[in-house]
């Protein structure tokens, strides 16, 4: 009985050992399958490469330069678009800085229904006034006694001073109001006479300035009269005619901020008849007529078209692309070096497999 234990006893020992040289046999079987699939995966490329057809000198090459071909594409793509961004900034400052110096000039027009009585300043001479008056509807009436002294019905003043661009020459000046309502077209009409002049031409200068009210506030009517000869034209009537002068106004306003009133005006002349007796024509006759053109002044300003914030907001676009082509190139060159680590990881691998 102990003999069949101890049968029965070596019996199980032995299954037991032969178990656990299976178990090993197995592992160890396991680990080399591993082994292998490891080996697989690391030279999976170049067995794939070594199958028919593929393993070509020239598609390995063709592979490769098409690759640095599209590398340097990109590469130019690159540049192309910083110079775009480079030129659009500088064309939009110097565009900017251009705008910045020649401000464009801005027109309008301000309707009135009256204008500000203007001044006439008149340098007869020795041309007498016989008549001023003021008429309306463009309507001047007939003239009886052409030669002779007829009504004078308007604001007038003489004034001498010194001539601003001759020294120690008196000016004398007679300064009459202007003309008002234009709706009603009023008009200032005016006669004078010469008896005698030694001058070759028979003429009598005028000056218009912006208003007869500052002129007869003045403390200092003669210093008044020589700024405005310094700033407003000085222009022309002549004998024999009938000279009529349409009146418009222009106020300019400078980049400081000042203001300037300039008058334009347009001229008609009429040849005058004269129809006195022979013996009564000894002097030369003088008519001017002075009326607004229109009831609207017009307005001069510079406007600078140069607007900063579309500067700035150009500016930071094209900043914005130049950052974008930036980091596109950055990401392009990582690419490049990974293939090119990719490639020599490739090489490295045939060259192993080789040998």
């Amino acid at each position: 009985m102990a003999a069949a234990v101890m049968r029965r006893e070596g019996v199980g020992s032995y299954r037991e050992l032969s178990d656990v040289g299976t178990e090993e046999s197995n592992y160890y079987s396991d680990l080399r399958n591993e082994t292998d699939a490891e080996q697989d995966d690391l030279n999976g490329t170049v067995i794939q490469d070594d199958e028919p057809g593929s393993t070509s000198p020239s598609s390995i090459f063709g592979k490769a330069c098409l690759k640095n071909t599209f590398s340097v594409v990109l590469i130019l793509i690159y540049l192309l678009l910083m110079s775009v961004a480079v030129f659009l900034a500088y064309q939009t400052i110097t565009d900017f800085r251009k705008k910045l110096k020649h401000p464009v000039m801005s027109v309008s027009f301000q309707e009135v229904l009256k204008y500000d009585a203007p001044g006439i300043a008149l340098y007869p001479g020795k041309a007498e006034l016989l008549t001023c008056k003021h008429h309306y509807h463009d309507h001047v009436e007939f003239m009886e006694n052409p030669g002779q002294r007829g009504e004078i019905n308007c604001n007038k003043q003489y004034v001498s001073y010194m001539d601003p661009y001759r020294n120690n020459t008196l000016k004398s000046a007679l300064i009459i109001s202007g003309p008002q309502d234009v709706r009603k077209k009023e008009l200032v009409f005016l006669q004078f006479h010469l008896n005698e002049t030694k001058e070759d031409f028979s003429a009598i200068n005028y000056l218009l300035f912006s208003s007869y009210k500052e002129f007869q506030e003045s403390s200092d009517k003669a210093q008044f009269m020589q700024d405005c000869e310094r700033s407003y034209s000085i222009w022309t009537f002549s004998g024999g005619f009938r000279t009529w002068v349409k009146m418009s106004l222009v106020k300019t306003t400078e980049e400081d901020g000042s203001e300037s009133v300039e008058f334009r005006q347009e001229s008609t002349l009429v040849k005058y008849n004269d129809h006195r007796p022979v013996s009564e024509r000894t002097d030369q006759l003088f008519f001017a007529v002075f009326e607004w053109k229109d009831p609207f002044i017009q307005e001069v300003r510079d406007i600078i078209t140069a607007n900063p914030w579309n500067t700035i907001a150009i500016l930071c676009g094209v900043f914005l692309a130049l950052f974008k082509a930036a980091e596109f190139a950055k990401l392009s060159v990582k690419w490049m070096i990974k293939i090119k680590k990719r490639q020599q990881k490739h090489k490295a691998q045939e060259l192993n497999q080789m040998t």
